[in-house]
């Protein structure tokens, strides 16, 4: 970790979890600027003291329901530069989904039985205070499952110039970037991404975000 402290503001309405997870942060060497216990809350300490990254449980008052999702996309909305890990207990990929489907720059979905484990909570906060995204395994593996029921996996059905493509897009990197890696033009790679979405059959929708979606399906076909 870096010599200054990365700071962060926690959101979870239980305070035996908070308080729980706010000792295992400090004793870390992370820097708790605030707590809170609701969306408001969560949103006005955000504004206040700007943190580097947000941890917030999924499910808070008032309704209970998908807080931590609506309060990510207003923070990443408001402030871009804020990384958000929202914890969940639940292995929904719905609910992951839901929370990238307007980008996943910044944003993490753990589940909270990986927070016992400081190294899998300390990869998602530095993830998503790099710009990267994080999505827990066992949620990958259920969206994936779920879909390979319904169908047989169409990655057979990419070029081995896509296959190139899809395996730098499951690393996080840009179009940008990998024209670099692969010594293309940024619009061929368009066109490959483009032509890796269609052959998955994962067309435009605004519920989803094809490129998450893809990368998702590539890594756990790779195990």
């Amino acid at each position: 970790m870096s010599c200054v402290p990365t700071t962060i503001v926690l959101a979870e309405d239980s305070f035996i979890v908070r308080e729980g997870i706010r000792m295992l942060l400090e004793s870390a060497g992370y820097e708790i600027l605030a707590v809170a216990e609701t969306y408001d809350e969560l949103i006005a300490a955000v504004d206040k003291a700007t943190p580097d990254v947000v941890i917030t449980d999924i499910r808070m008052p008032p309704s209970r329901t998908d807080e931590g999702i609506r309060a990510a996309r207003h923070i990443k909305e408001v402030h871009p530069e804020i990384g958000v890990v929202v914890l969940s207990q639940y292995v929904e990929p719905d609910y992951a989904l839901g929370l990238l489907e307007g980008g996943s720059t910044g944003l993490a979905y753990l589940l909270k039985e990986r927070v016992a484990d400081m190294n899998q909570l300390e990869n998602a906060i530095d993830a998503v205070r790099s710009g990267s995204s994080t999505i827990d395994p066992k949620v990958v593996d259920a969206l994936v499952d779920a879909r390979l029921k319904r169908k047989e996996s169409k990655l057979h059905r990419l070029s081995p110039r896509e296959a190139e493509v899809m395996a730098e897009l499951a690393t996080g990197k840009s179009n940008a970037a990998i024209a670099e890696t692969l010594c293309l033009s940024e619009r061929a790679v368009e066109k490959h991404v483009n032509s890796i979405f269609t052959k998955l059959d994962l067309i435009p929708e605004r519920s989803t975000n094809r490129r998450v979606l893809a990368v998702m399906m590539y890594l756990a076909e790779q195990g």
